[in-house]
């Protein structure tokens, strides 16, 4: 019986140990930790500690006027908008058309600081402060003063001596002899601006609308940014809903291209004899563009088939119509992809598949209204990413993905200058391309 009681009070002063050891590191540990009353306060003490993200600052160049303003003039001497050069330029009107992207970024970086508010980037005025420079070439606009016009020899104006021009003048310019052009951008958004000098600058971030025509050592993904063409008609501001949408597919524009364009054609006789499929034939002008506009307000869907190159601003001007963009266009790259899912709004089709008689139509006729509205409501909320007149839009997206550049930027700008000898038969790590092999899926 003693044994026994000796052990029960061995026992007992083992239990009151263990909870006086408890209840003595339980009191240490709760006044090392705030109280619950206290944890929003200190929250928001090292929220407001934080250090906030410094925005990307970007030095604009000063350009001779002959490559900015004066690309205007030379459009309105040629087109008949004046007779005479002015003595002003700065006075003229940039001319609307699919890539006005270089006037609007131009725009906004000229605007003070104070109206940029949200911006991913600032503009700096020292080009010693900068991280990135902007070459505010009309590139775009200078390809097009011309086009379709017979220029006489030693007459008119010149795009490629404009180019010739403008790389004399970067040549010269100390920041870009520094890191060869990597940290410098340059718009070059219709797929033919800037060709004679691509070669030359194809270490800058090129703003592109479509990768059709860039080589893969010219272009990419890893350097380069997916940029939208501008709308050419009139945003849709009425609600989603499908009562006024009485044709089931629309389209409206050049019916022969090349390359990958023959393939609008072939469309065309597939789908031309459709009863509630308008599909027309039109060229750039006032007058279409007005029919295209209602053409697409008064559609469900809105076809949008490879041009001469992959992509065209018929499928922006679907999206800011609301009209359910049918993209048939097998190399097609889309601006904004990190944040935009274009299977949500749009429906992807291969050439080969939509050229199957009757296939297309069938589809769509299928999809019902439930779904048409799903399409529109996720349009109505992403094309404001399209719309460069929206403060909110497609110049702030643009800064936003030449921003994320950077690091990539300072990776290959310290590589190249530690490199002494480079395997010329491997790829170059700054000009991947885009995978080639992936797979397609219909609808």
């Amino acid at each position: 019986m003693a044994r026994k009681s000796s052990v029960l009070q061995r026992a007992a002063i083992a239990v009151v140990s263990v909870i006086a050891i408890y209840a003595i590191l339980n009191a240490s540990v709760s006044r090392s930790l705030p109280s619950s009353s206290d944890l929003p306060r200190q929250l928001i003490r090292e929220e407001q500690e934080a250090p906030i993200q410094p925005r990307v600052r970007v030095y604009m160049y000063d350009l001779p006027k002959r490559f900015t303003y004066g690309v205007i003039e030379q459009h309105a001497l040629v087109r008949g908008g004046i007779k005479n050069p002015v003595d002003d330029v700065t006075t003229l009107k940039y001319p609307g058309h699919q890539h006005m992207h270089e006037w609007y970024l131009f725009s906004d970086l000229n605007r003070p600081e104070a109206d940029r508010s949200g911006s991913p980037i600032a503009r700096v005025l020292n080009p010693a402060d900068a991280d990135l420079f902007y070459v505010p070439v009309f590139s775009s606009l200078s390809l097009i003063v011309n086009a379709g016009r017979p220029v006489e020899p030693g007459s008119g104006y010149s795009d490629e001596e404009m180019q010739e021009g403008l790389f004399d003048w970067l040549e010269r310019q100390e920041w870009w002899r520094r890191n060869g052009g990597r940290d410098h951008v340059i718009p070059a958004g219709d797929p033919n601006a800037l060709y004679r000098i691509l070669d030359r600058v194809k270490n800058a971030v090129l703003l592109v609308a479509d990768f059709g025509r860039l080589r893969p050592d010219q272009g990419s993904f890893v350097k380069d940014v997916v940029i939208p063409y501008s709308h050419r008609v009139n945003l849709f501001t009425g609600e989603v809903g499908v009562e006024s949408r009485n044709t089931l597919l629309f389209f409206m524009g050049n019916r022969y291209r090349k390359d990958g364009g023959k393939v609008r054609d072939l469309l065309f006789q597939v789908l031309e004899k459709e009863g509630d499929v308008t599909i027309k034939h039109g060229t750039q002008s006032r007058e279409n563009r007005r029919a295209a506009t209602k053409g697409m307000h008064t559609s469900k869907f809105c076809l949008n088939p490879a041009g001469d190159t992959p992509s065209a601003c018929r499928l922006f001007d679907s999206i800011v119509s609301l009209c359910v963009p049918v993209i048939v266009s097998d190399s097609i790259e889309l601006p904004f992809e990190d944040v935009i899912d274009y299977r949500k709004f749009s429906i992807f089709v291969e050439a080969n598949v939509a050229l199957k008689p009757g296939f297309l139509v069938k589809k769509l006729r299928k999809i019902g209204t439930k779904k048409i509205l799903a399409y529109q409501r996720e349009m109505k909320s992403v094309r404001r990413y399209f719309d460069y007149g929206n403060p909110n839009g497609a110049v702030k997206e643009i800064w936003r993905q030449v921003s994320q550049k950077l690091p990539l930027i300072k990776l290959m700008s310290n590589r190249d200058k530690r490199l002494v000898l480079r395997n010329s038969t491997e790829p170059d790590c700054s000009c991947l391309c885009t995978n080639q092999t992936g797979l397609l899926t219909s609808i």
